[in-house]
């Protein structure tokens, strides 16, 4: 339950269209409500200014479409990542408006009319095999509404690619970097940009690369000082928290 969902709520009493005991109702869900297999945490967007995102892995598609349902029953805007097709049939068959980005492997609902327009940030990646990584933090980032900037293909192997996009990368407020193989180039982009980089090492790489760790611990030694690293694969938290950071900044 958003802050704008609340605030709708109280109007509503104060203009007599509604009484305290049906308001009571819709704000008993929170902060959370449970609905036995999860409790869906509708406070959290007070708390953080984000909402809660369903993680659709391991979940059964009934699931990730009973949570969704729930969660657009609130009134806020939607987001399921690591889902399949499967999760995406069941979501739709009780929230036809959702859309999926399959890709990225996201399942989003938008529901407050707020389109994308704080930042800009920029995701960028590699190579063309970390683009599920690199589209899992741009389109998170769009529901959680940045406006993002997609740089793609542009690992260290040909240097010159990443240098031709020095002006989008000037641009952005925080940028997200997503790279495989032995992780590269967070460190390179750490040196041209004055702003935050959010390095997300991804599983892409032979043998050696051992699903990711090598880029990881690539990232972790990075000698950019503005350069902090995120999970193997995990896009999802780095949109989150470049979210995060263009938002505290946007208060400021």
């Amino acid at each position: 339950m958003t802050r704008e969902t609340i605030l709708e709520i109280l109007e509503k009493i104060q203009r007599g269209e509604t009484t305290p005991a049906e308001a009571l109702t819709h704000l008993a869900k929170l902060p959370y409500e449970d609905a036995g297999f999860a409790k869906i945490d509708h406070h959290r967007s007070l708390r953080l200014g984000l909402p809660e995102v369903i993680y659709s892995a391991g979940k059964t598609p009934a699931q990730v479409a009973e949570i969704f349902s729930r969660m657009a029953a609130a009134g806020g805007d939607v987001i399921a990542t690591r889902a399949g097709a499967d999760a995406f049939e069941a979501v739709r068959s009780v929230q036809p408006e959702a859309e999926y980005h399959p890709v990225a492997g996201i399942i989003g609902l938008r529901q407050t009319g707020r389109g994308a327009g704080i930042g800009p940030i920029a995701v960028v990646c590699a190579g063309t095999s970390d683009l599920p990584v690199a589209e899992e933090a741009a389109v998170t980032a769009e529901y959680l509404g940045l406006e993002v900037e997609r740089v793609v293909d542009v690992g260290v192997a040909g240097l010159h690619r990443i240098l031709s996009q020095r002006e989008a990368l000037a641009r952005a407020r925080a940028v997200i970097v997503c790279a495989g193989m032995e992780g590269a180039l967070p460190s390179v982009v750490g040196g041209l940009v004055a702003a935050p980089v959010i390095a997300v090492p991804t599983s892409v790489g032979y043998g050696a690369s051992f699903g990711g760790i090598a880029a990881l611990l690539g990232m972790l030694n990075s000698c950019s000082p503005n350069v902090s690293v995120v999970n193997i694969d995990n896009g999802f938290g780095a949109a989150y928290v470049a979210a995060m950071i263009v938002r505290s900044g946007q208060r400021g």
